[in-house]
């Protein structure tokens, strides 16, 4: 059984922009206050204002409260759309829609901060969102909660998911959601060649051993390294047997012998 390496999800730490946050909601304050010549009592009601209001969505992501969260950042964000404050919110965000089951609005997000903001140091931050929101999109609701087999279900997510934490890890070595990527593709490097390998023995039961093949092939080495890699080389083995290619099925079959000796 298939099972999926502990990890955690880490929430997005506060980063400061060069400036502290509160300084970033005086210069905001300040821009719309201008025109009207506002005194410093005024400014700074404006400034408690906003502040309070980031507050308020920070505890409420804290507490597990996302979808207040997210309509607290959504309303900032909306006034503020230009800012360094909406860089980060917007950050925040992708994170909250991600924990609340928004997916897609966590995939759509991430994709919208790296296209806009193509050098910010958070954009491995945006690259990891993106790969948890497609990783979660290929866990059913049946997988989380009675950990049903799914090695026969179509990946959907999982392969996006596999390639962008590929991703994360060669551009970003030193990011500190790093580790975290290189235990989620473990899990996806054995959900992905489960499923190979359940479409090549439903080929070889139907007689298709060229696709058959094809099928084990891309187990093999695509996904080198998971626990089914044997059993990949065994549906291999039937459909060379298959087909007649009494060669490369001796070869298959020495290299079943040769790993199954150094296993045990």
């Amino acid at each position: 059984m298939i099972k999926i390496a502990k990890t955690h999800n880490r929430q997005i730490e506060l980063r400061s922009f060069g400036f502290s946050l509160r300084r970033c909601f005086a210069m905001l304050a300040a821009m719309l206050l201008l025109s009207a010549c506002a005194n410093q009592e005024e400014e700074d009601t404006l400034v408690k204002n906003i502040t309070d209001a980031y507050e308020k969505a920070q505890t409420s992501m804290e507490n597990g409260n996302y979808r207040r969260a997210i309509q607290i950042f959504e309303a900032l964000q909306g006034r503020f759309p230009f800012s360094d404050l909406s860089k980060q919110i917007h950050l925040q965000l992708m994170y909250a829609y991600h924990k609340s089951g928004q997916q897609e609005r966590a995939i759509d997000a991430a994709d919208t901060f790296m296209r806009e903001n193509p050098t910010h140091t958070r954009i491995d931050y945006a690259l990891y969102i993106k790969a948890l929101a497609n990783f979660e999109s290929d866990r059913t609701f049946l997988e989380r909660w009675f950990r049903r087999n799914v090695r026969g279900r179509p990946p959907r997510g999982a392969e996006t998911a596999f390639s962008l934490f590929r991703r994360l890890i060669e551009r970003y070595p030193a990011s500190s959601y790093a580790d975290d990527a290189k235990q989620r593709m473990i899990y996806l490097k054995n959900r992905l060649a489960a499923y190979e390998n359940s479409v090549a023995s439903y080929y070889i039961r139907s007689g298709a051993y060229v696709a058959a093949v094809n099928r084990a092939k891309t187990a093999l080495e695509l996904y080198n390294g998971a626990d089914s890699n044997i059993e990949s080389l065994k549906l291999l083995l039937k459909a060379y047997e298959g087909l007649g290619m009494n060669d490369l099925a001796d070869d298959t079959r020495r290299v079943i012998e040769e790993n199954s000796s150094t296993d045990g």
